[in-house]
């Protein structure tokens, strides 16, 4: 009898565990621009934000932000190592990151004297978020904000 019991025991826990981690799957983004501008890209992303380089070669620039928490990528375009599908170079319009940050006040006054360009000043949202905007060396735009629970 106590050996049915185990074997149920240990059943249950192969089958919840199993159940558990497909519910659990990942899924991690990483955005991709495709631009000319690797060495531009690099100095703004490190210099002006902070972030760090997680991998890099002649054609291609892999970020991550200072926490490590998300990356971004840039490749060179018509490089014949990669499929036409990523060929094409970005434009320079129609794209935007957010970045979230503790204290939307501190961060602008490190860009600010940084001399980066702010293109939309430190502002008060009627929903409660405070943010500001720049954009980097391809015209990526860039919300940086600090969120504020919803009432």
């Amino acid at each position: 009898m106590t050996k049915m019991i185990c074997s149920i025991l240990i059943a249950a826990a192969f089958f919840l565990h199993n159940s558990t981690n497909e519910r659990k799957s990942t899924m991690k983004m990483n955005a991709g621009i495709i631009t000319t501008k690797l060495a531009e890209t690099k100095e703004f992303y490190t210099k002006k934000l902070g972030f760090g380089v997680a991998f890099e070669n002649e054609f291609y620039l892999l970020m991550h932000t200072p926490n490590h928490e998300a990356e971004i990528s840039f490749l060179l375009p018509n490089h014949e190592s990669q499929q036409p599908l990523f060929h094409k170079p970005f434009k320079g319009e129609g794209v935007y990151l957010t970045i979230e940050v503790d204290d939307a006040d501190k961060v602008y006054k490190e860009i600010k004297a940084k001399g980066v360009s702010i293109k939309i000043e430190l502002r008060d949202e009627p929903w409660g978020d405070r943010h500001f905007a720049i954009s980097d060396p391809n015209g990526v735009n860039i919300d940086i904000v600090k969120y504020s629970p919803q009432s």
